[in-house]
């Protein structure tokens, strides 16, 4: 494969090449590289990956700490990232930056200008380093936080990926069963003269009516689901609904902690940066689900009473026992933003074999209930017809 490299070169300067390579990880090793910061690579003749209309955020960041790292200022940093990136959105952005710094603005207030690109936690984070100076920390510490978060979210998406399959051809083979193949074997007890009895007629009575009704039964269900949309995306509905999850006796306690755990690393990112506590939950109440942002309320609350956050997170609800005792801690030895990526990093791994365990033992399950279900109706399909046979003979 071939690769387009912006590469900053000692007492070169940013170059952009071409390199042959087996894959991205590859080309580090390659000679052509040898001694070279690399900015950037895209594959020649591939799909590009990002999505159009959407800012490469993750991207933008690493690319800026890499040029910060190789001893580019921030102005000749998104110079050299407007000059090479092809994408119209993202060269707009940058263009406007670029603008906003040559008016005299700072990178933060730059960046606040374009907040559909750049989300106030990042521009919070930068804000913070320009009072220490230190924005190459900062970028490393953003995306830290959101390789942290991005993986999380994949674990959970992909544990759940496969029982939603599961489900969604499990359903289509049984509405198969039932619309199509049991109004055709409907049709031979018809010809017999006999009629199937028990559960069997019941299966009989419900594959008709799918089969007579069908696209009234389609349209209904897409209303249905339309309707759930729909209620779903209410906020009083959607903080009913979590309050309601979170009191079954297993999964809402496990469904709180990847909340709190966010809750945490973001929180720690924020102080660790320099943002004063009260600013930084401030910020936070937007990614908090609607059930947990009464909880926020009264812990900034009982801060601004004089309470340490440690008993206030407690009496918000945003805490666990273990969370506790180590966010007292960091308190104690003025470590609070450490400590609470420390929690956040110990609830990850708790989330992630709790993932694991549930993949382990939902799964089998799920494919027992759903063979249950349909070998349930193949059964409730043969029975009358060995019935018919045994008269028969």
């Amino acid at each position: 494969m071939e690769f387009e490299v912006t590469a900053i070169f000692p007492g070169q300067g940013v170059t952009r090449l071409r390199v042959a390579a087996a894959s991205v990880e590859a080309l580090a090793e390659s000679p052509v590289l040898r001694d070279a910061v690399v900015v950037s690579s895209r594959q020649l003749g591939g799909r590009r990956s990002r999505r159009r209309g959407v800012f490469p955020l993750p991207l933008f960041t690493r690319q800026l700490l890499a040029l910060q790292r190789a001893g580019l200022t921030v102005f000749e940093g998104l110079e050299t990232l407007a000059a090479q990136d092809s994408d119209p959105l993202t060269a707009e952005v940058l263009e406007a930056l670029l603008g906003h710094l040559r008016e005299g603005l700072s990178l933060s207030a730059a960046l606040q200008r374009h907040p559909e690109a750049f989300p106030d936690l990042y521009v919070a984070t930068v804000r913070a380093s320009e009072r220490t100076g230190d924005l190459s920390e900062a970028l490393e510490r953003y995306l830290v936080f959101h390789e942290k978060l991005a993986e999380l979210k994949k674990k959970i998406v992909s544990a759940a990926i496969y029982p939603l399959l599961l489900i969604a051809i499990g359903g289509l083979v049984t509405l198969f069963l039932l619309g199509y193949v049991v109004p055709r074997f409907a049709l031979v007890f018809a010809d017999s003269g006999r009629e199937p009895e028990g559960l069997s007629s019941l299966l009989f009575a419900w594959g008709g009516f799918i089969n007579e009704h069908a696209g009234g039964l389609a349209i209904a269900s897409l209303l249905a689901v339309a309707g759930l949309v729909v209620i779903a995306s209410m906020p009083a509905v959607r903080a009913a609904a979590a309050r309601a999850v979170w009191r079954l006796p297993a999964l809402g306690k496990h469904i709180r902690l990847v909340y709190l755990a966010r809750f945490y690393r973001t929180t720690g990112m924020l102080l660790r940066a320099g943002i004063p506590l009260k600013t930084a939950l401030g910020m936070i109440a937007e990614i908090l689900p609607v059930a947990l942002r009464a909880g926020l309320a009264r812990s900034v609350a009982d801060i601004e009473q004089g309470r340490s956050f440690s008993q206030a997170a407690e009496a918000g609800g945003l805490t666990t026992q273990v969370a506790l005792r180590m966010i007292a801690v960091g308190e104690r030895s003025g470590q609070l933003g450490e400590m609470l990526e420390s929690v956040a990093g110990f609830y990850d791994e708790e989330i992630n074999r709790l993932v694991d365990t549930f993949t382990r033992l939902f799964e089998p399950l799920l494919m027992t209930v759903i063979g249950g279900v349909i070998g349930g109706i193949v059964l409730l399909l043969y029975m009358p017809i060995f019935e018919l046979a045994g008269n028969f003979q």
